[in-house]
């Protein structure tokens, strides 16, 4: 009798090991290179900013820098966006050069000089035509609430400079008055950004 429930044992041990080795065959193998986890894919941001005058990375048409004619510091440049991600109640655009010469940062206390600041631009916009503005304008570097052209000394190396225009889409409307500086800007978008977007153009006295 006790030889039987251990012969018992031993059928449904056997069955088992079967059992589990046929289901590890039928179940398929993920191949190299398979992805698995899509949730990065999900989180990156398809917000994108250009211009129809200058390539990222190109070099700015002088109509918008110093040198435009009339010499009036210039018009600001056409440009477009696409990606505003739904969730975003306001954009806010900052347009600032980090290659000013450092006896300018060390006497101003500053670490780039601002050519333009917008913010609360309506999500719906797409774009901003030239010589035009859209949402609240803030203060550029000259503390002028309006744009300014790239206008690098040219007797100060680099005599290059780079023009960053970042767009932010933003969770929310910011509180701010209509001549705020980027750095008011910037602290109250702390927390709020949701997706960024870049375009660089470059600029050297004629």
């Amino acid at each position: 009798m006790r030889s039987s429930y251990v012969l018992l044992l031993i059928v449904v041990i056997a069955v088992g090991i079967y059992g589990f080795y046929a289901w590890e065959r039928t179940t398929p193998v993920p191949e190299v290179g398979d992805t698995m986890d899509t949730s990065m894919d999900a989180m990156e941001g398809s917000l994108s900013l250009a211009s129809a005058e200058f390539q990222n990375g190109g070099v700015i048409p002088s109509r918008f820098t110093c040198d435009a004619d009339p010499p009036a510091g210039g018009t600001s440049p056409p440009l477009s966006w696409s990606g505003v991600p739904a969730g975003a109640q306001s954009l806010a655009l900052l347009v600032d050069d980090p290659d000013i010469p450092q006896v300018f940062k060390d006497q101003r206390g500053i670490d780039s000089f601002d050519h333009w600041t917008l913010f609360n631009i309506p999500p719906a916009t797409t774009q901003i035509a030239a010589s035009s503005t859209a949402g609240v304008s803030g203060a550029n570097g000259a503390g002028a609430s309006a744009y300014t052209g790239p206008c690098p000394p040219p007797e100060y190396e680099p005599s290059e400079h780079r023009y960053f225009f970042r767009l932010y889409a933003l969770d929310t409307m910011l509180d701010l008055q209509p001549g705020a500086s980027k750095a008011d800007v910037l602290t109250a978008m702390q927390g709020h950004i949701i997706e960024q977007a870049e375009l660089v153009g470059r600029y050297k006295r004629q």
